[in-house]
Order: structure tokens, then C-alpha cells, then sequence
């Protein structure tokens, strides 16, 4: 049956809206040659859109001449306020955008393990409220929220764990309450995180991939053929509880401990680290398992340093220019000092160990789903970098019958964040824009 007018003018404005979601300003010529539509429907629709508040021109084309073919047409940016939230066990980060995703505010707050539960609401709740009143935010169209644990595929919401803080639960029916027009949209945040690097990190050019979180604790998330997959009760990834070879037990039903988050969570990493003398230097501005692989990677690269680098530049380096040359060069000089060359053999050691601890989580998701490419995400992850990913997948190739990529993750912690804000702006803008669901790692959660 052929579609009516009215019909193939909402398919062209979709796809119109979706172009400049993806592409940024455009002109009407441009948008033309992306189409493939008629100069006359082109026309058309930039009219209907603009008539309806959607884009308005934002500037005009440099390359252009002046005059109705220059004018760039954009989403309006102000259309919707949103906010995207990283609640994790220690605290809860917060960021307000517009609509196209540019960041207007910006906001932390620790919460310590001995805070009340309904303390703990109200702090979190009030740190949204601080960044939105900054952002010039009147109002919130939609929340995106990433925090760990299982999200319950029927419901949506986040499920019991004993686990996890009980303010967890409780926040996001306040941040309803608080803001009762907002679309809140809760995910697991090593889900979060798999999507940020698909859309904009490692994984950019991969459609199945498994995401190894590398935090506090320990995730997987899956993504095969360009969809996340969730589980049958939403707990897909969650492979701290995996039993591994290393470990003092099993884990059970309700505690990982023995499991693969005995071998690689913070702690684990720390104490690892310890039994070979390392330890963090003392200016470390992220979390201490992050800082000791990364101190550990400068230390096992420091002779190539001094291999490339000429005089002045390793003169300049020991300034506090050395800062801007990398942030493992501090770290990397803090090691050395502790003991010349020792502390370089002890870091390769360090790192050594920890690349075999990786590969046993690594080897046994890539035996059951042959994903292809295995991403080291988290702050440890992004810590190791290269150095740290290409001896998982030495081990790897040793262990698994399949070939598999390792790749560093770009994002580190922040992809969580990321993530949500990525979440948030596709509803939104799906909202707003009355299109259907853009694909992808498949449709949020949604309350």
C-alpha cells in the first residue's frame, strides 16, 4: 500500500531530524544531497520543522555564498534540559546538557559508607538540584541514571541487593518525586558504559563486543549484532561472581567473594600490587587501583622515555610542565626514585600478573560468546592502556581457542556517565521528535 502525503512527510522529517542529530547544522543543499529528497521537499520540511520549533538556522556555511543556500539549520539545542547520573557505592556524579548533548553543568558528591540512607537521598537529590539551577535548567525532560547492580527487565527498576546501599533504591523514586515531568530511565552501568564506548570509544567500529568493567568491582556487559544483551532477569555480565582458579573459595548466591572480583576489584588490584612493593604515589587523583597500573605502565615505559627523548625535553619534563607532557610521567619518576631499575622490573611483574588474572575472566566469556573483540573498560582499564591490553591478549591466545582483539578502553570511569547522557538525549529527543527507537545497544529502561 503506498504511503499517504501526510505519512511520507513524517518519514522525511525523521529522517531530516536524524541527520542533524548525527551530523550537526546542515544546510537545506545539504540535507538535499544526504536524502536524496526533491530541492521542493526539502524545502518543505525545513519550513514544517522550523514552523514547529524543532531547528531554526544556527549560522551559515562558510563555503556558501551569502543568502538562503548558506543558512545552517540545527536542532534547538534549549528545546529540553537533561540530566544524566553515575551513582556508585562511594558517591553520585552529575551532568545537565541541552538537548544536542553539549554539557552545561557539572557536579560530584562523596558518600561514605557509613551515611544514612535517607541522608544519602537528600545530598544526591540536592546535587542534581545545585547542577540543574546552574545549567539554567527550569525544568528536566529526562533523566538518564546509571548505577550498578541488576535492573529488573520486567519492571525497570533496580532490583534488592544486599550488595549494594539502600539509598540506591530509594533514589530514583526521589528524583521522581523532585522532578515529576522528567522521563527517568535507569541502566546497569557497565551497560552504560558499553554503549559510550560503542558510540564514541573503543568499540566505535564494532558490533559484538564484550566490555570488561574494570572499576571498583567488577562487569561485563554483552553486545552481539549491535544489541545489548540483558539476560533473562537482566543479569547478563555479571562476572564477579564467575568461579575461578586463584581464589581462597567459590562465591555464593548472594557474595562474589571468590569469585573473578576476588582476583580483579580494587582491592584485589591494590593488594595484588603491594606483594610486589608497589604502592600509589601521593598526589593520586583517581581511585588507588587505577593509579597503581597506571604508575605501573609509566614505570615499564620509562627506559623508552629515555631512549626517545632528547636532553632539553627530559630537562623540561622534570618541571612542572611534566604535568601537560602526560600524566604518567609524575608517577613513573615517584616509582623510580624508590629504588632505580626495581621498581621497573616489580611493575612488568605487577602487570604481568594482573594481565593472567584478566585473561581468566576474559578467556571464559570469549569460550561461550566468541565475541571478537574484548574491551578493558573502567578507570583500570584506561589505566593500562596498550601496555596493560596486550598482555591480556598474549595470555588470551594462549587460553581461548578463539581470536579475539583486546583493546584499552577510551572513556575509563567517565563512560558510565557518558553512557547516561547518551540514553537521556536519545529519549528525549525521541519524545520530542515523535521518531521510533534509533537501535543501537536496544531501548532503555524507562520509568
Amino acid at each position: 500500500m503506498p504511503a499517504t502525503p501526510s505519512t511520507a512527510r513524517a518519514i522525511n522529517d525523521r529522517l531530516a531530524l536524524r541527520l542533524l542529530q548525527r551530523e550537526g547544522p546542515l544546510t537545506a543543499g545539504r540535507l538535499k544531497q544526504l536524502t536524496g529528497l526533491s530541492r521542493p521537499t526539502v524545502a518543505d520540511l525545513v519550513e514544517r520543522l522550523t514552523a514547529a520549533g524543532l531547528i531554526r538556522v544556527v549560522g551559515e556555511a562558510g563555503e556558501q555564498r551569502r543568502g538562503p543556500n548558506a543558512k545552517l539549520y540545527g536542532i534547538v539545542a534549549d528545546r529540553a534540559q537533561l540530566a544524566a547520573l553515575d551513582v556508585r557505592t562511594e558517591g553520585v556524579a552529575v551532568l545537565v546538557s541541552d538537548l544536542v548533548g553539549r554539557v552545561l553543568a557539572e557536579a560530584s558528591v562523596p558518600i561514605g559508607g557509613d551515611t544514612g540512607t535517607g541522608t544519602a537521598v537528600e545530598r544526591a537529590v540536592a546535587l542534581v538540584e545545585r547542577a540543574a539551577k546552574e545549567a539554567g535548567a527550569d525544568r528536566l525532560h529526562t533523566l538518564g541514571i546509571g548505577a550498578p547492580g541488576l535492573i529488573d527487565p520486567a519492571s525497570g527498576e533496580l532490583r534488592d541487593s544486599s550488595g549494594l546501599p539502600e539509598w540506591h533504591r530509594r533514589l530514583v523514586a526521589a528524583l521522581q518525586e523532585r522532578f515529576p515531568q522528567a522521563r527517568a530511565h535507569i541502566e546497569n552501568e557497565t551497560n552504560l558504559a558499553a554503549l559510550a564506548e560503542q558510540r564514541e570509544g573503543a568499540a566505535h567500529d564494532r558490533d559484538t563486543f564484550v566490555l570488561l568493567w574494570l572499576g571498583h568491582g567488577t562487569g561485563a556487559a554483552v553486545v552481539l549484532d549491535g544489541v545489548l544483551r540483558r539476560g533473562a532477569s537482566g543479569g547478563a555480565g555479571e562476572i564477579g561472581f564467575l568461579p575461578v582458579p586463584g581464589t581462597s573459595g567459590l562465591p555464593s548466591a548472594t557474595d562474589c567473594a571468590g569469585g573473578f572480583h576476588s582476583l580483579a576489584g580494587s582491592a584485589a588490584i591494590a593488594a595484588l600490587a603491594e606483594s610486589f612493593g608497589l604502592t600509589p604515589g601521593p598526589h593520586a587523583e583517581e581511585p588507588v587501583a587505577a593509579a597503581l597500573v597506571r604508575e605501573a605502565v609509566a614505570a615499564v615505559r620509562e627506559p623508552e622515555r629515555e631512549h626517545c627523548a632528547a636532553p632539553e625535553t627530559s630537562a623540561r619534563e622534570s618541571g612542572p610542565a611534566a604535568k601537560d607532557a602526560g600524566s604518567a610521567a609524575a608517577p613513573a619518576t615517584a616509582f623510580a626514585a624508590a629504588g632505580g631499575s626495581a621498581p621497573r622490573v616489580a611493575a612488568a611483574r605487577f602487570l604481568d600478573a594482573l594481565a593472567e588474572r584478566l585473561a581468566l575472566g576474559a578467556a571464559s566469556v570469549v569460550a561461550v560468546l566468541d565475541p571478537g573483540c574484548v574491551v578493558l573498560g573502567g578507570e583500570v582499564g584506561q589505566a593500562g592502556g596498550e601496555v596493560l591490553a596486550d598482555r591480556v591478549a598474549r595470555r588470551l591466545r594462549h587460553m581461548a581457542p578463539l581470536p579475539t582483539e583486546v583493546r584499552p578502553g577510551v572513556l575509563g570511569g567517565g563512560a558510565v556517565l557518558r553512557g547516561a547522557l547518551l540514553t537521556a538525549r536519545e529519549s528525549a529527543q525521541e519524545d520530542l521528535f515523535a521518531t521510533a527507537p534509533t537501535g543501537g545497544l536496544g531501548a532503555p529502561r524507562r520509568r
